[in-house]
């Protein structure tokens, strides 16, 4: 009846919140996944509580696909971790096995089956959802309520009791009223929950609104509480098992519900939990009691709950707490190897477990965790690598079987069920735990299918990937020579795999930084490699360019190697293929001898040039030229040094020298034809033969062109030829004057050493004394003339610098129209040619309008030759001017105020080392200003010497400024002056010093004083003091004013006045001495009503503060007594 009814169609449909770090660690785990030692799926995965979804159809039914699309789609990291699955209601789960009361008999047969964490990730659901469509006032109410009850009876039936939660949501088209105000809906979903054998807390409703979204939310948060509560109750059921176990026979039974209990702690997303329970299951693992037939068990579990422990810890920010789980996991374990046979499987699962570490360390980096260059997942990648390269060695050992050697019949490895029963268990052997393998003959078939599996395994391939992941992140920390190192691994692994060209790629990639660290033994023993990958490939320039190399002095190859690679360099030179080099694949060989048959009778280009910078030859060169310069009629001569470091020597056909400059090429070339065989041989005649250890000199000689005179000659390079063009050529290219990827070093390292040349013969040269000298300067001849210079340095500026200029000729004949060019030396600064002019009459002043250069000044005939004679002239200021504005009583102004006098101070310092006469001085005041007496010059004739310093001084006065006026111009102050030692043709020299602005201020109430120029002790001084109103209104003035001890005084001491615009108002007081002195006059306290701003002390600067009081004089008749 509706039992047998389908609600859904399809297979079932799966969700859940996937975080990002699970779907990068499930990518990294398919991508091998044909691997044997992979971590299964399930354990790599992020746990989360499974819920299943029943009464959706999602094909047919838009409202469910909605619903069902609201559940899966866009789900963000915020939301529970569950994964959903749309099932049928009929579904049927997998059973429950009988519930067992006592394991007083019972003897495990492993640790965890293999299917377990799949069945409660994807199988068995801590909750199942039965939706229904069903609203609160339907027609069929009694139905409908019945045929939903059915359906969760079905449900019930086919989890064949197990604890999973049972929920019902109530899909609805109208949105329900508040809790309470509906009391259909109240009794309706009582009625249905008893029909259900549900709790209320069990029953859901969801209306199809706009709003689904939300609604889902909630849902969820209530489904993860239901699963929450079922994950509990599994914990509960599993550690009730523990009273029940004994360690003597049950130490399985201990480790495996540690493990599930830690498992449901995941699913229940209590990490901490988990993290501890792992912990104790890892210890109890390692309790277990180990022999060969269980080991493989052991460890496969250790590395499961390793992992787990590991991941648990970097999801909890303590990535030091998972090294030190690691590097215990790795101590614990490194040891236990179980069968020697299968010595392999046990590298095989050491490399495994560094590879897994080290994706969860760059996973925990990749969200936010900070590594270093001393620790980070390259170590780890590295580390595996070594394992996987050690289980290549075990494998080549232990599986190397002949061909004829069949694979066991049946297969031990397979089992009925497709896989095994428990994780790291044989297949030939499964649920047995005794110490004794049951049957030794399966044993023995077991063991060689195994072998020969390992024996079809590309090693090579997995190490490589390895090499790959660390050199990857040597390189994002910084780590140049491990990434080298691992690189050459790489190389030396591409070659065992027989994939040459990368094998060669890699290795010239890492040449380069171990030239330049002369690590020579390495670099020896990769160029040894990569010369048999060029063999091999039939590379004629790459091989070579490493046979050049492997004969020179970076080589630590010994005399017999070397001898054999010349000798294959000289049958490719000859056109003939080389000798197999040692250790190569017999099947490569073969292959290689097609490709180099093929080389040879291919009609193409056999002439290669090889540039020498980049390598380390064999042959060494340094080009120099005598001198830096040569004069155009002296010929250039070049020196070429040669030495060669292979044990033989040997001949060159060809060296020639190129030149910035193509005419000079011919004249430097050496050439000489010889049989391709002769080219190393034992005799050391002939100009072209170059004898190990000895330095060879060819000298080269050529005349420059007169074209090239004030040119650079430069060599750009030397050009070495062996062979010749019957066989094959090969040129050696040094750029510029020579030098390889070793010589800098080689250069300083002999500059610094301390060691004594060894003295060699007059016709030999010494290498390390020699050295490079590329370029040369082509210079006009030496001219037999002589121009002499008279003056007087340094030039002052705006002077007139009197040169003379002696010109004699020593040539034996006559040279007519003979000109010289004076001025100043071109290129120098614009502002300086632009300021400095040069003439011919001293007696007129330069302007504007003379050059900086005169050129072509006729000087008659001459004996042949052109002289440049260049000076440098110092040229210094004459005179520090300083121009200071003080007040009358000589106080120093920042600013002056209008119509009132004030003073300009002139102070004139003599900088130069001659002395200077200043003729004359003039003030050209600007608008603003007015002289108040006479402007005469008062130093007119004064003779300054060096440091000197004259001064005068003039009364200026300024009128009110404009409004907006920060402040006016001063004017300037022109000096007339010339050396004291210039002959009166000698022009003055007119120094123009520009006068700084002054900020110009008025004031309301100006206040000055007439008095004596001293007093007398007790004798009336007479003081008047006038104050005049500036302004246009009426000003009150009250003054006050302050006695001292020094002076009585009559007069008003407080006063108050009222001064109309534009008038004086005077004051008159009898001062009367008291003390003799410089001695402080009574104060002047002025204070303005209307302009409170204005201080009494700038009114009072205006006025004189202390007056010299001379004592009281005698009378005239003590003094006669006195002098009686």
């Amino acid at each position: 009846m509706v039992r047998g009814r389908t609600w859904e169609t399809g297979a079932p449909i799966v969700a859940g919140a996937v975080h990002r770090s699970d779907r990068l660690e499930l990518s990294l785990i398919c991508k091998m996944s044909s691997v044997q030692w992979d971590f299964p799926l399930e354990l790599c995965c992020r746990p989360m509580a499974f819920v299943a979804l029943t009464g959706l159809d999602v094909t047919y039914n838009a409202v469910h696909r909605a619903i069902w699309d609201a559940f899966c789609a866009n789900r963000r990291a915020d939301r529970v971790p569950i994964s959903f699955k749309v099932l049928p209601g009929d579904h049927e789960y997998p059973k429950c096995r009988q519930k067992r009361t006592s394991y007083e008999w019972y003897i495990p047969k492993g640790i965890l089956k293999t299917g377990w964490m799949n069945k409660h990730l994807n199988l068995v659901p801590a909750l199942v959802v039965v939706f229904y469509e069903l609203d609160w006032d339907d027609a069929q109410w009694k139905e409908k309520q019945s045929e939903c009850a059915t359906r969760v009876e079905i449900v019930r039936q086919s989890l064949h009791g197990r604890n999973t939660k049972v929920a019902v949501v109530l899909i609805q088209k109208k949105t329900p009223l508040p809790p309470g105000e509906d009391l259909i809906a109240s009794e309706r979903a009582a009625a249905l929950c008893n029909a259900c054998d549900l709790s209320g807390k069990s029953l859901f409703v969801l209306p199809h609104t706009d709003h689904l979204v939300g609604y889902i939310i909630r849902l969820e948060n209530a489904f993860y509480e239901h699963a929450q509560t079922y994950y509990y109750t599994e914990i509960r059921r599993v550690k009730s098992h523990k009273e029940f176990l004994n360690k003597t026979t049950h130490q399985l039974l201990f480790v495996r519900h540690q493990f599930k209990t830690a498992f449901f702690s995941e699913l229940k997303q209590d990490t901490q939990n988990a993290l501890k329970n792992y912990r104790t299951a890892y210890n109890l693992v390692h309790e277990l009691r180990a022999h060969e037939t269980n080991m493989l068990e052991i460890k496969t579990m250790a590395g499961f709950i390793n992992y787990k422990i590991c991941r648990l810890c970097f999801q909890h920010n303590a990535p030091l707490d998972a090294i030190a789980q690691f590097r215990k996991h790795v101590d614990l374990c490194k040891k236990k190897i179980g069968s020697a046979d299968l010595a392999f499987e046990h590298t095989a699962w050491m490399s495994k477990q560094f590879q897994a570490f080290g994706d969860l360390f760059d996973e925990a980096i990749k969200l936010g965790l900070t590594a270093i260059q001393t620790q980070n997942p390259g170590f780890y990648y590295q580390q595996a690598a070594y394992y996987a390269q050690e289980r290549k060695q075990l494998a080549n050992q232990l599986c190397n079987y002949d061909s004829s050697t069949a694979y066991p019949s049946p297969d031990p490895l397979e089992t009925p069920a497709g896989m095994l029963d428990f994780f790291g268990q044989r297949p030939w052997r499964q649920n047995h735990q005794s110490i004794e393998p049951p049957d030794p003959e399966k044993e023995k078939f077991g063991i060689l299918a195994l072998q020969l599996k390992e024996r079809d395994v590309d090693h090579s391939e997995l190490i490589i990937t390895l090499l790959s992941n660390a050199v990857a992140q040597f390189k994002k920390y910084k780590c140049p020579r491990m990434k080298s190192h691992l690189m050459v691994q790489m190389g030396e692994e591409y070659y065992y795999a027989k994939d040459y060209s990368k094998a060669l790629k890699l290795l010239d990639y890492v040449m380069c930084d171990y030239r330049s660290e002369r690590w020579w033994k390495l670099l020896t023993f990769i160029l040894t490699t990569a010369l048999k990958c060029a063999y091999l490939m039939g590379q004629i320039k790459d091989y070579i360019t490493y046979s050049l190399e492997l004969l020179g002095r970076s080589s630590t190859l010994n005399d017999e190697q070397k001898s054999r690679i010349e000798k294959n360099l000289i049958k490719v030179l000859m056109n003939e293929s080389p000798a197999p080099e040692p250790d190569c694949d017999s099947k490569a060989i073969k292959t290689a001898h097609k490709v180099w048959a093929d080389r040879i009778s291919l009609a193409g280009s056999n002439v290669f040039t090889i540039e020498m910078q980049d390598y380390v030859p064999f042959v060494e060169c340094k080009a120099r030229f005598l001198a830096p310069s040569f004069h155009v009629d002296d010929p250039v001569q070049l020196h070429v040094y040669l030495r060669a470091d292979c044990p033989h020597p040997f001949r060159f056909s060809k060296l020639c020298v190129c030149f910035n400059n193509q005419e000079y090429n011919q004249h430097c070339v050496l050439e000489e034809t010889y049989q391709t065989s002769d080219i190393f041989e034992a005799s050391s005649q002939g100009t072209m033969c170059l004898v190990p250890g000895k330095t060879r000199q060819y000298v080269f000689k050529f005349v420059a062109r007169t074209e090239d005179v004030g040119k650079k000659v430069e060599i750009t390079s030397v050009d070495l030829v062996l062979g010749s063009d019957i066989g094959r050529c090969v040129i050696l290219n040094w750029r510029g004057g020579g030098g390889d990827a070793a010589s800098c070093q080689e250069a300083v390292q002999a500059t610094r050493s301390f060691k004594r040349r060894p003295k060699l013969p007059d016709n030999e040269v010494c290498w390390d004394s020699v050295t490079i000298q590329a370029s040369t300067m082509v210079i006009s001849r030496v001219p037999r003339i002589s121009v002499q210079l008279r003056h007087e340095p340094p030039a002052l500026t705006n002077e007139m610098y009197c040169l003379a200029v002696t010109v004699q000729s020593q040539e034996a004949t006559t040279a007519r129209d003979v000109k010289l060019t004076a001025g100043l030396k071109p290129g120098q600064d614009a502002n300086l040619t632009q300021t400095t002019h040069v003439t011919l009459d001293g007696t007129e002043m330069c302007n504007d309008s003379h050059p900086a250069l005169l050129p072509d000044i006729p000087m008659g005939d001459l004996h042949p030759g052109e002289m440049d004679e260049t000076i440098t002239i110092e040229t210094v200021v004459p005179f520090d001017v300083t121009a200071k504005f003080v007040s009358t009583k000589f106080e120093h102004m920042d600013r002056v105020f209008a119509d009132i006098p004030f003073l300009l101070m002139m102070d004139i310092l003599s900088a130069s080392p001659w002395s200077l006469t200043v003729v004359t001085s003039k003030l050209e005041l600007a608008h603003s200003m007015t002289a108040v007496d006479q402007m005469e010059s008062q130093l007119a004739q004064v003779v300054l010497q060096t440091g000197e310093c004259a001064s005068e001084c003039f009364c200026l006065q300024c009128p009110p400024a404009p409004t907006n006026h920060s402040g006016v111009a001063s004017g300037r102050y022109i000096i007339s002056w010339k050396r004291t030692s210039a002959a009166k043709s000698i022009p003055v020299v007119n120094t123009l010093i520009t006068l700084p602005h002054v900020i110009v201020e008025e004031i309301p109430l100006f206040v000055h004083a007439e008095l004596p120029s001293f007093g007398r002790v007790r004798e009336s001084l007479p003081v008047k003091y006038w104050l005049q109103n500036r302004t246009k209104l009426v000003q009150d003035v009250e003054i006050c004013v302050e006695p001292n001890d020094a002076f009585m005084f009559s007069g008003l001491k407080q006063v108050r006045l009222r001064i109309l615009p534009d008038t004086e108002q005077e004051l008159l007081y009898n001062f009367y001495p008291l003390m003799a002195g410089y001695q402080q006059l009574p104060g002047l306290n002025i204070s303005l009503s209307r302009f409170p701003a204005v201080s009494n002390q700038l009114l009072r600067r205006f006025l004189p503060t202390h007056i010299f009081v001379k004592p009281q004089g005698r009378q005239a008749n003590e003094v006669i007594v006195v002098a009686a």
